[in-house]
């Protein structure tokens, strides 16, 4: 099992949300629905966690 660091991507549970619509490539949905199916959480929970995790590791 990878070591975890302060980097690490880790799900989590619940969070505060605002209606928005995207569109994502096929493969990308199958995908995001796969891991959050195995994590027990939403697919929307799941792309928030993925947009945040993101927006802090951008490199400005």
């Amino acid at each position: 099992m990878p070591k975890e660091d302060e980097n690490s991507f880790k799900i989590q549970k619940g969070c505060d949300k605002i209606s928005k619509t995207f569109r994502l490539p096929t493969n990308l949905s199958d995908e995001l629905e796969k891991l959050a199916n195995e994590n027990h959480i939403s697919v929307n929970s799941l792309v928030i966690q993925c947009l945040l995790y993101a927006l802090e590791h951008l490199n400005t």
